[in-house]
């Protein structure tokens, strides 16, 4: 009988163990002032999964991430995903997919998203010729409305992730991405603030998100080096790319109002050459971020 007790007792104490080693990944890079979560965007260790896959995800397991957000499969079919993700304890909660794909065949990335496990589907760019302009707000508005009504039949949302160049002016203090938002329904369509692609091109992260309070349910984490002058291209050098609290970002104040709008999850995307330097530099900061 103690025998048994002594086994029981272990076998408890084992599964507690676990229960908190796994709760510490969906804590990390937070505080008691700033709650995340934070997770990875695993297009930061594009350059290592083109190599090997099996490094990438172990360096994303060793980082001390419990959330991902995934971009692509690299090579693997859902189930072997799915599987490589559950036995590096890295749950995966969102994903980007191509514009056309949304435009041609919602409910293709639906049934894939739903496979991967995750709550949210969505795009990072919106292609156009020269300019962005409301021609292209009003395209990319009805393929995001029927993109994200056809994702709610599979339980699934809709993002939209900002990249800089929706901020051109549209005429009465407006910006293109004003447009876009207006014209897209709060019902199926969320966003995905970009910190960097909405800093880059001029505009005030805090402001953007209290102006929006209810439309946004991502963010991705990143920073821009001091000195670098902005516009509205949508790109810039990945050299640009910096540790968190190191750059142009007023972290702080822009934490404060995404938490105060209820933004869900907190990706960071570190595209530079020194990423793996940087996550941890970048985790560390968020972990004593105060305001």
């Amino acid at each position: 009988m103690k025998k048994f007790l002594f086994v029981f007792v272990a076998l408890v104490i084992s599964a507690s163990v676990a229960i908190a080693q796994d709760d510490a990944r969906f804590k990390v890079g937070s505080n008691d002032v700033f709650k995340g979560p934070v997770g990875l965007q695993m297009y930061s260790l594009r350059d290592t999964f083109s190599q090997d896959v099996e490094k990438g995800f172990d360096i994303a397991e060793g980082f001390g991430f419990g959330y991902v957000e995934l971009a692509g499969r690299y090579g693997m079919e859902i189930d072997q995903m799915v599987a490589k993700l559950k036995e590096h304890h890295l749950t995966p909660i969102a994903g980007h997919w191509d514009y056309n794909l949304f435009k041609t065949d919602p409910d293709a990335v639906a049934k894939e998203a739903k496979a991967l496990g995750l709550q949210y589907a969505g795009v990072a760019w919106i292609p156009h010729d020269g300019d962005f302009d409301e021609d292209d707000v009003n395209a990319a508005a009805e393929v995001f409305n029927n993109a994200g009504k056809v994702l709610e039949k599979y339980g699934l949302g809709f993002y939209y992730h900002n990249h800089g160049y929706e901020f051109l002016p549209a005429g009465n203090g407006k910006t293109m991405f004003d447009l876009l938002v207006e014209r897209t329904d709060p019902k199926y369509v969320s966003f995905q603030m970009d910190v960097l692609w909405t800093v880059f091109p001029g505009q005030d992260a805090a402001a953007l998100l209290r102006k929006y309070p209810d439309r946004w349910s991502l963010f991705h984490l990143k920073d821009l080096k001091k000195g670098v002058e902005g516009n509205n291209s949508g790109g810039t050098s990945v050299e640009n790319d910096v540790a968190l609290g190191s750059g142009q970002v007023p972290y702080a104040e822009v934490l404060k109002a995404a938490q105060e709008v209820g933004v869900k999850y907190y990706f960071i995307e570190d595209e530079s050459p020194r990423v793996i330097e940087q996550i941890p530099q970048s985790l560390k900061f968020l972990e004593s971020v105060k305001w």
